[in-house]
């Protein structure tokens, strides 16, 4: 499989994860929101584009997310049906659901 690259762009009321696949012009990307507190994320969006699907980006987006959540301590509220049923089938990660 290609790398794959992830970055995080934050803002004070929103920001997006990106994958980059190595080779590739196009990104997947989960974005989300800060509620009023900024402690808490909300995931609204994840896509990937038609020609990077099948090489689990959605996942690694997700995973990414996860693992700021354990590092900086906010929580996640999913809203996007692809986080909410991320959450479903890792249920570990019940601790960072809002």
């Amino acid at each position: 499989m290609q790398d794959v690259t992830i970055t995080r762009k934050d803002s004070d009321t929103h920001g997006e994860y990106r994958a980059k696949v190595d080779g590739h012009d196009e990104t997947g990307e989960l974005t989300y929101r800060k509620e009023a507190d900024g402690q808490v994320l909300v995931a609204d969006h994840t896509f990937v584009p038609p020609s990077l699907r099948g090489k689990s980006l959605a996942g690694k987006l997700v995973e990414a997310l996860i693992a700021d959540a354990r590092e900086e301590g906010f929580k996640i509220k999913p809203v996007c049906s692809y986080v909410v049923t991320a959450f479903q089938r890792n249920p570990e990660w019940s601790a960072l659901k809002a």
